[in-house]
């Protein structure tokens, strides 16, 4: 999964790989909006992602996309 997370105030967000399900990745957030503490995401690699929910400004979920390489016939 390719998540893309919105950061306050940031001028970048932050993408990560992860290696959890969609479903799984849209229940930690969910929890962590809730309880309105952080959001901690691991990526593939195991580095660990740590956001405050009250900076959170939009998370995006979505399936790793896989660029072409080469030349293509259109």
């Amino acid at each position: 999964m390719e998540v893309k997370i919105g950061v306050q105030f940031a001028p970048r967000e932050l993408v990560l790989e992860s290696a959890q399900s969609q479903a799984e990745v849209e229940k930690i957030v969910a929890e962590a909006i809730e309880t309105q503490g952080i959001l901690t995401l691991l990526d593939e690699k195991g580095r660990r992602v740590i956001v405050p929910v009250d900076k959170l400004a939009y998370v995006e979920i979505a399936e790793r996309t896989v660029g072409a390489v080469g030349f293509t016939a259109r």
